[in-house]
């Protein structure tokens, strides 16, 4: 077997770092047999912070990616990599340079531009406000401002896949789908709103639930008496779930396999359809 290969990555920004993170994140994921050593260097905006960087660069030396705006950080930045032989790019000027063009005209040199406290950024706190205060069948009155409403058995990852949408601008309600227990006569009748059933493998929510349990301090509770973790009970719940998602028309998501955020995307193109659909019956003759 080959011997993983190990570097040093550097993630030099004068912001949060966010962008940085991911741009990695998405392309280190392509690589096997890699071991990546993240060195995050955040909100550097003076020399003094920079030389942090340059110290840490010279001990432990390997590629940099950056965003920082102002050039003699940037300059003194790429001397110091080209000084020590390492690659070192700003990953967001290729995209930059690509939309002046386009747009004819140059972008202003604005640092943490994306982090601005614009409407877009309260509409972000406010959804999350939403989310918390409508997590796990909370406030089922409030479903009625929701933009979206998610269901499913318990463990079925709701609540991290609203956050993330809250993180979008979107209010998500999510509502568990509890054996022997209706759901709100909100959802049930004409909902304001689309609704999207999350599921799951029976194998690997057994697991999850187990995992809970532990987590939680249940081990007085036998697990093979106890019905979340039973097999049979727990392939019966899914069944229901999945079978009162499709006779109400709601589409359904298996999230076995998915990360959040691929769940997240999907949960916003079936909100797309289900408002196109709306607005197309809206405009058609009665």
């Amino acid at each position: 077997m080959p011997q993983s290969r190990v570097i040093n990555l550097h993630l030099v920004s004068d912001s949060t770092g966010e962008t940085l993170n991911s741009i990695a994140r998405a392309t280190l994921a392509r690589f096997e047999d890699v071991h990546v050593i993240h060195h995050r260097w955040s909100l550097i905006r003076s020399r003094l912070q920079l030389d942090r960087v340059l110290e840490g660069l010279r001990h432990e030396p390997g590629p940099v990616l950056f965003t920082l705006v102002d050039r003699s950080l940037r300059m003194a930045l790429e001397q110091t990599c080209e000084q020590l032989g390492v690659a070192c790019m700003s990953v967001l000027d290729p995209v930059m340079e690509m939309l002046q063009a386009q747009i004819g005209a140059t972008a202003r040199e604005k640092r943490a531009a994306q982090h601005v406290m614009d409407a877009d950024y309260f509409r972000r706190i406010d959804a999350m406000h939403y989310v918390l205060a409508h997590d796990d069948g909370q406030g089922v009155a409030g479903i009625a401002e929701a933009d979206v409403c998610l269901v499913g058995v318990s463990r079925s990852s709701k609540t991290p896949t609203c956050f993330y949408l809250a993180n979008r601008g979107i209010k998500a309600a999510n509502v568990p789908m509890v054996p022997g227990t209706g759901l709100p006569d909100e959802l049930m009748f004409d909902p304001p709103c689309p609704v999207v059933g999350l599921t799951i493998d029976a194998a690997a929510l057994i697991e999850i639930r187990r995992h809970r349990l532990r987590l939680i301090g249940a081990a007085g509770v036998r697990q093979d008496t106890n019905d979340s973790v039973d097999p049979e009970s727990v392939k019966a719940e899914i069944l229901a779930a999945r079978r009162l998602c499709a006779a109400r028309g709601w589409p359904v998501i298996d999230v076995t396999r998915r990360s959040i955020e691929e769940t997240a995307a999907t949960v916003l193109q079936l909100m797309e359809a289900w408002h196109t659909r709306r607005e197309a019956k809206a405009a058609s003759p009665a």
